[in-house]
């Protein structure tokens, strides 16, 4: 299950409704976490042991349409799901990064505003040596309800 961070709910709110400008990050920053993450951007992020969020473009390219997983055209879908169309690889770990039990999506390498978070179905366990964690192509689904 995903989430809109409150920052992102609120960029929305005042775009489509109250005529506020609002430009959407060209690079979105994918980041992983050990305790849960929440709407206002809470969470512990994980950090050290060469850790860094992944940089994806936004484009049609990187993130399917609504209407099928690695669509590359625009929107059309009526359930209003998306995921990544292509992998996603964080650097390997030179350190025990913890248990990782969430992820999240920014507009920042580094500090930034939060845009969308979820729970992982398994949580990971990553230590010092193990290879670099990945989401697979539609396996970081974003769902809009």
């Amino acid at each position: 299950m995903s989430a809109m961070s409150d920052y992102l709910e609120n960029k929305i709110v005042d775009l489509t409704l109250r005529g506020q400008a609002f430009t959407a990050p060209a690079t979105l920053y994918f980041g992983l976490h050990t305790t849960a993450t929440t709407d206002a951007g809470g969470g512990t992020e994980v950090s050290g042991g060469s850790y860094a969020r992944v940089a994806v473009t936004a484009s049609l390219a990187n993130f399917a349409g609504t209407q099928s997983a690695g669509s590359t055209t625009a929107s059309s879908g009526t359930g209003g799901v998306t995921s990544n169309n292509g992998t996603i690889t964080f650097p390997a770990p030179t350190g025990t990064w913890g248990t990782v039990t969430h992820w999240s999506v920014w507009d920042a390498s580094t500090a930034g505003n939060m845009l969308y978070h979820g729970a992982l179905t398994t949580s990971k366990t990553i230590n010092n040596g193990d290879a670099a964690p990945s989401f697979a192509a539609a396996a970081l689904v974003l769902t809009f309800a």
